[in-house]
């Protein structure tokens, strides 16, 4: 888990981001020094819950087994996912991250509703690292 990008359980669940309170850009992830927008002079940052819910904006297939800070075991098959990118409105902010497990690229269209759920990025005997997942609304993970 990275520390700050998300909080809660269930349907608290929400990720994190920062606002700037001189121009009301929204990062994530956040942002904790300065605000990224060029034309602003800058403002404090704020944490903020992002929407729970977005459109989707794109997506794809994952083929290939991902780089750190994704833990894999390399003498396990390696499983495709599908990668989402989710639009929130009211923040007007894009963001990326894994389908929730057994949703599928056939599962998925541009513009359908969907929400972030909590997730499991690798789990060993001792550690589970948690991440967040996009899963289309209606679909239970």
């Amino acid at each position: 888990m990275v520390a700050g990008w998300f909080a809660g359980e269930g349907d608290g669940f929400r990720l994190l981001g920062t606002r700037c309170t001189a121009c009301a850009s929204v990062f994530f992830p956040r942002e904790d020094h300065n605000c990224r927008n060029p034309d602003c002079s800058g403002g404090e940052l704020e944490e903020i819950p992002l929407s729970r819910r977005g459109r989707v904006w794109s997506y794809t297939d994952s083929r290939y087994r991902p780089p750190s800070p994704y833990v894999t075991d390399p003498e396990l098959p390696w499983e495709p996912c599908a990668l989402i990118a989710v639009e929130l409105e009211a923040e007007r902010i894009v963001v990326l991250g894994q389908a929730a497990p057994g949703v599928t690229v056939a599962d998925l269209a541009v513009g359908m509703e969907a929400e972030v759920v909590p997730g499991v990025l690798h789990e060993d005997a001792e550690t589970t690292w948690t991440t967040w997942h996009w899963r289309p609304t209606g679909v239970k993970a």
